[in-house]
C-alpha cells in the first residue's frame, strides 16, 4: 500500500506515522503541506501534532494549505483519509467530517494510555476486528472533546458512523472512562462511505512490539487486510 502523509509545520507525529505504515511493510513517504502531488497514494495521513502552532482555532489554518486542496479532491474520488489527533481536527475544518472537536473538560492537555471500543467493524480502518473490541491506544491532545449537533448525533448513529468510543479495560463506556468530555464517548467517526476516518488516540503510538501496547497495531492490519481484498 503506497502511504502519504502530509508533514505541516507544527506536525510532530508525521515520522511516527510513516515508520509505522513502513513497519508494517508499507510504501509510506512524507508530502509537505505546500506541496500539490499527493504522489498517487492509495491512503493519506494527517497526522497529529500542532498544525501552524494551533492557532485561530486546531486545524483551522492547515484547511488553507495548498496540500489540503489535494487532499479534498481526492477525498472526491473516493481516496482512503486517516486523520489522527490534529489530523481528525483538520478533517472537520475541512467538512470531510461532521461535527468539532472543543477544548477537553478541565482545559488541560492529557497524554495517557486509553481504552477505546471498536463500535463499528465495517470499515477499511477496522477490517476484520470484531465489534466491541476493546484496544489500548495512547491519547496526547487538548482539544479532543468531539461535539456535534443532536441532528448530527442522530444521523452518526443512525449510518453507524461512530467507530470508536472512550471505554474503561473491560469495555463498559461510561463518564468515568471519558477523558476528555467528548459527546457520547466518541472517540472516532468515519464518513458516509467509511473511506474516511478521524480519530483523536495514536494508533503509530501503539503500533510495534517495542512499546507498552501494540493494540494500534491492529488498525494497521485491518488497513493491510481490507487493501488486499480490495
Amino acid at each position: 500500500m503506497r502511504v502519504s502523509v502530509i508533514t505541516f509545520p507544527g506536525s510532530n507525529c508525521d515520522h511516527d506515522a510513516k515508520e509505522a505504515f513502513a513497519f508494517y511493510g508499507h510504501n509510506s513517504r512524507l508530502i509537505w503541506h505546500k506541496d500539490k502531488d499527493l504522489q498517487n497514494p492509495d491512503l493519506v495521513v494527517l497526522p497529529g501534532g500542532f498544525s501552524y502552532g494551533d492557532y485561530l482555532r486546531c486545524g483551522a489554518i492547515a484547511r488553507f494549505s495548498p496540500i489540503v486542496e489535494e487532499v479534498m479532491a481526492f477525498a472526491k474520488r473516493g481516496g482512503l483519509i486517516l486523520g489522527i489527533c490534529n489530523g481528525f481536527q483538520i478533517l472537520t475544518e475541512c467538512g470531510l467530517l461532521p461535527g468539532t472537536l472543543l477544548p477537553n473538560i478541565g482545559l488541560n492537555f492529557i497524554c495517557q494510555h486509553q481504552y477505546i471500543r471498536v463500535e463499528n467493524p465495517d470499515t477499511p480502518f477496522t477490517h476484520q476486528i470484531s465489534e466491541g473490541t476493546t484496544l489500548d491506544i495512547p491519547i496526547a491532545h487538548k482539544e479532543g472533546n468531539y461535539f456535534c449537533s443532536e441532528d448530527t448525533l442522530k444521523e452518526l448513529k443512525d449510518n453507524n458512523q461512530i467507530v470508536f468510543r472512550y471505554c474503561d479495560k473491560k469495555g463498559n463506556i461510561t463518564a468515568q472512562a471519558n477523558p476528555n468530555g467528548s459527546l457520547e464517548n466518541i472517540a472516532g467517526i468515519c464518513n458516509k462511505s467509511r473511506r474516511i476516518l478521524g480519530m483523536m488516540p495514536h494508533p503509530e503510538r501503539a503500533a510495534t512490539p517495542y512499546v507498552n501496547s501494540n493494540d494500534g497495531g491492529k488498525i494497521f492490519a485491518a488497513l493491510e487486510s481490507y487493501f488486499n481484498l480490495h
